[in-house]
């Protein structure tokens, strides 16, 4: 028997299909791997922003998550928008009982329009109740500053603060450099058995359509995880497929604010293992 690598995805939808749950499934797809998910919230939302989110009740996020782990098993986990401490507890609780090998969580708590997306007594049950579950934690600056409670203005703040994030107990973290105001891309990547941080550096990309790349970065590590990457290079691949992405979309039109990257770039054949992989 063979077996397509899966990644399940537990975030929010968002119907412009720039990010959330469309952005994950158009990832996972264009690496290769097979894509499933549990939706947490539906959002109204569009390039301009977000003018409402309705959560779906935890129980039903929880069931789910079980419909696809006794039944098709994915090798790996990502969680996106989570804005309620009830489905919070619900995805941890679920993850403790199916303990799958990988768990990429991207802690989103403000949109690219700028919309607050999570409730700060959720942030607190995120910080004890998920990231001791997760292999890599993928915050942006400004939800670094949230997590770490520091300001963070440069390459050396970034790296202090992948540190204390450690300390809540994932594998892994990386903080995304990509708002750094000056002009600088890098990202920093702390292992928690590894002193040295890994630095992923790039060339600034001009383009207005970075809609959901956050949330595309998350989905692309969880996917080359689950093709059987080692952390350090799913996180290099994955900055490479975003990278080219946000490249080859930044002439597109799509909407009249911030539009998606190009998701199928270049996209690959569906991945298969034997069974005993």
């Amino acid at each position: 028997m063979k077996k397509y690598p899966c990644v399940l995805s537990i975030a929010g939808s968002d119907c412009s299909g720039g990010a959330g749950i469309q952005a994950d499934i158009k990832t996972i797809s264009a690496l290769g791997a097979y894509a499933a998910t549990a939706i947490t919230a539906i959002t109204v939302q569009n390039t301009c922003g977000v003018t409402g989110i309705h959560p779906v009740p935890p129980e039903f996020v929880k069931a789910q998550i079980e419909a696809v782990m006794t039944d098709i098993r994915p090798q790996a986990i990502k969680i996106g928008m989570v804005n309620d401490g009830g489905i919070i507890r619900m995805i941890a609780e679920s993850l403790r009982f199916y303990r799958p090998k990988y768990v990429v969580l991207d802690p989103v708590m403000v949109s690219t329009s700028g919309c607050r997306l999570m409730e700060d007594a959720a942030i607190q049950v995120l910080v004890s109740e998920l990231m001791p579950l997760a292999t890599v934690v993928t915050p942006n600056l400004s939800e670094a500053e949230v997590l770490a409670g520091a300001s963070i203005k440069d390459v050396g703040q970034m790296q202090a603060a992948a540190r204390k994030l450690l300390e809540y107990g994932s594998e892994a973290v990386l903080v995304k450099g990509g708002h750094l105001t000056n002009g600088s891309m890098c990202d920093v990547l702390q292992l928690k058995d590894r002193p040295e941080p890994y630095l992923f550096e790039a060339p600034k990309v001009e383009s207005r359509n970075t809609h959901g790349t956050g949330c595309t970065l998350s989905s692309a590590i969880a996917a080359c995880l689950a093709l059987g990457e080692p952390v350090v290079e799913a996180v290099r691949k994955a900055k490479k497929y975003v990278y080219q992405g946000i490249k080859s979309g930044c002439d597109v039109r799509i909407g009249e604010g911030h539009g998606p990257l190009n998701h199928f770039h270049s996209p690959v054949p569906m991945h298969i293992f034997d069974e005993n992989e």
